[in-house]
């Protein structure tokens, strides 16, 4: 048997299982990671929306951290939901320093529409983590709250995905799911060495099912480069892997249900 890649999410806890710290410790373990986590904010939530949201103090969610790194060690770690500045200075303290690819995905905005940052915090976020991260995964709104202009279509996302990349030095990758076009187009663009952007696209699978889709995009991301595989071969393989999670939802839940993860049992 092979040593397991380690991989850390850093995120909130969906209550209902489908999203946040849940998704990733599913995603992580389906893909023969070893899931750690360090839990950033208790949510109350289900398929219909946030009922409640309880942040953890910037200083346990350090700890959290240090625990992990100082005795397991780390390959890979995925950041989602930091919800305010204090959390997100601590993680970016609780990170200096350590030699690991960083996917980020900068959660905002639930699917069910609940804001899960403190909007005075985003600033922080571009400031202490962005310039620390391997890969930034942020979703058509996302991508143009953070550049502070309308993105209305995939069109615009070759250029907005190279203009944040520019401004932060990471890899970006402009998920496009929002779009409403008949075809799902992603773009990732690569910072030098390689400045190059690649479109992956596949047509929309029509479901209402999708909680959690970006949370098991970045793990599966993250868990894929803590195995060794290349930034544009692990974003293929883990679009492969949301797709198949969504055509295996369990249809749980009377809004947007979560994603069969445990159904997943080959990647192309």
């Amino acid at each position: 048997m092979t040593t397991p890649p380690r991989i850390l999410s850093i995120a909130g806890s969906d209550s209902s299982g489908g999203a946040g710290i849940q998704a990733d410790i599913k995603t992580i373990s389906m893909l023969g990671g070893y899931a750690m986590t360090a839990i950033t904010t208790i949510t109350a939530q289900n398929t219909v929306g946030v009922q409640a949201i309880a942040p953890m103090s910037g200083s346990v969610v350090a700890q959290q951290i240090s625990s992990c790194l100082d005795d397991i060690g780390v390959d890979a770690i995925k950041i989602g939901m930091l919800h305010d500045a204090e959390i997100i200075n601590a993680v970016a303290d609780a990170l200096e320093g350590v030699q690991a690819p960083i996917v980020l995905d900068p959660v905002m905005i639930a699917t069910t529409g609940a804001a899960l940052i403190d909007p005075e915090a985003i600033s922080v976020l571009r400031e202490r983590l962005f310039p620390a991260a391997t890969l930034i995964t942020p979703n058509l709104p996302e991508l143009a709250h953070l550049l502070e202009r309308s993105l209305t279509d995939s069109s615009q996302m070759a250029e907005a995905a190279e203009e944040l990349s520019q401004k932060t030095g990471a890899a970006v990758l402009a998920k496009g799911g929002h779009t409403g076009d008949s075809r799902i187009i992603d773009i990732l663009y690569e910072p030098a060495p390689n400045e190059r952007a690649v479109q992956f696209d596949h047509a929309r699978i029509d479901t209402p099912h999708t909680h959690g889709t970006g949370c098991t995009l970045s793990s599966a991301i993250a868990t894929l480069l803590g195995h060794g595989q290349p930034l544009e071969h692990a974003v293929r393989l883990s679009r492969n892997f949301v797709r198949a999670a969504i055509e295996a939802a369990p249809g749980f839940g009377e809004g947007n249900g979560p994603l069969g993860h445990h159904a997943v049992r080959k990647l192309d």
